[in-house]
């Protein structure tokens, strides 16, 4: 089944630059957040386990903004049939593309094969993808490693790879590290294995007729343009765009679109964020569920650490608001060392 032509333009034209799923911190409030610095990257979900819509009816987790599009849902799990239902979820909730996620070796997504040990299971990979691709007309995408274990890598990803191509799968983000299942922690996961980057370069020219991304350990827009030079047809940023996330998406329309940049400084996005807040704030929530994604929008400026200290002495007590970003905001270009 060949998906090409399903694919959302907007979600395709995106995948120049996306920020990666990130559990605990790519939910609805990040996504906006990161939003209004980049009207162009793609956005991708937390991880959201299929048992959790299909078995636990979880579906305030498919709950989003209609600011956040192009906007992707990030699956788990390992059961074709529960996939498929949790990607016609995904496609009615309005997602404007279904991942499959391939490459979280935490523990728990281990004892639910699924996350990266599906590397080892690649028919396993087929049958989930293939039975997503027909329960959606919204393009369905893999996101895996180079390998797990001691798999070698040169062997085992242009395996996969053409397996995934061969059922019309045909935007593959790579994450350029092995998940060590046994002996890293999901954070050691994220830094100890060596990157290879010459390998996904040797994927670009093996599968000239697939889209292939690189992740993992981009940390600015330089790599990021130099990875797209190489001829990578996209470039997943992670960590880097939640810490530093002006540095990483206050530029990025300019530079990787040659669009305008609509957020004019890191102080407009924060005084933007303010009528969400009073939404947010209006509704129950609290506004350290906002803030504790924005900690770090002035990062490297002066100021950035009392922005920081007001926010998370603050954000949690009862009553705050939109009046403390104020204060904190204050203290912004007039410190002399962040």
């Amino acid at each position: 089944m060949k998906q090409e032509s399903s694919a959302k333009p907007n979600a395709l034209r995106a995948s120049r630059l996306s920020v990666a799923p990130m559990m605990d911190w790519t939910d609805r409030h990040c996504r906006y957040f990161h939003r209004l610095m980049s009207g162009q990257a793609l956005l991708y979900t937390e991880m959201v386990t299929a048992p959790a819509l299909v078995r636990g009816g979880a579906l305030h987790l498919l709950d989003h903004a209609q600011e956040e599009h192009p906007v992707a849902l990030q699956l788990g799990g390992s059961n074709p049939a529960e996939l498929a239902q949790a990607a016609r979820l995904g496609a009615a909730a309005g997602y404007d593309e279904i991942n499959l996620n391939c490459g979280c070796p935490s523990d728990r997504v281990q004892s639910g094969t699924f996350g990266a040990v599906l590397m080892k299971h690649p028919q396993t990979v087929i049958d989930c993808v293939s039975a997503m691709q027909d329960a959606v007309d919204v393009e369905v995408t893999v996101k895996c490693r180079i390998g797990v274990d001691d798999q070698d890598a040169e062997t085992v990803l242009p395996e996969f790879l053409a397996r995934l191509g061969a059922v019309g799968c045909s935007r593959i983000i790579i994450h350029a590290r092995k998940a060590w299942l046994k002996g890293l922690s999901p954070k050691e996961n994220r830094d100890i294995p060596p990157l290879d980057y010459d390998l996904i370069r040797r994927m670009r020219a093996l599968f000239p007729h697939l889209h292939l991304s690189v992740n993992g350990g981009i940390t600015d827009l330089d790599q990021v343009q130099g990875f797209l030079d190489d001829g990578l047809d996209g470039v997943m940023v992670g960590r880097a765009a939640y810490h530093q996330p002006w540095d990483i998406l206050g530029e990025a329309d300019a530079r990787i679109w040659g669009q305008p940049n609509d957020a004019k400084t890191p102080e407009d996005v924060a005084r933007a964020m303010f009528p969400y807040i009073e939404a947010h704030l209006s509704a129950g929530g609290r506004l350290n569920q906002i803030t504790r994604h924005m900690m770090g929008l002035f990062a490297g400026r002066p100021g950035a650490r009392r922005w920081r200290q007001i926010l998370s002495e603050g954000a949690s007590r009862d009553g705050a608001g939109p009046e403390l970003l104020e204060r904190a905001l204050s203290h912004i270009g007039s410190a002399k060392a962040a």
